[in-house]
């Protein structure tokens, strides 16, 4: 399917048609793809944990703060 054009000085030109994907199209599906999966990948990975993994426990309160809050509370800290 080649075209053929004469140019000014009777030089035959042949453009050939470009058949396929060109590499450029290819590299950016393919980095595409890895980049969908990946976050895929994550969004399951992240469901599965939510539903296996224990809740996060919370951080002990320090006799420090508990002090201050029974303070603020008007109890009196025991010990004292």
């Amino acid at each position: 399917m080649a075209e053929q054009f004469g140019d000014s000085a009777n030089n035959v030109i042949i453009e050939e048609a470009n058949k396929g994907l060109n590499p450029g199209m290819i590299v950016l599906l393919v980095v595409a793809t890895f980049l969908l999966l990946f976050f895929v990948g994550n969004y399951a990975l992240y469901l599965y944990a939510q539903k296996t993994l224990p809740p996060k426990k919370k951080k002990p309160v320090s006799k420090k703060k508990l002090k201050r809050e029974k303070l603020k509370q008007g109890v009196s800290a025991p010990g004292e």
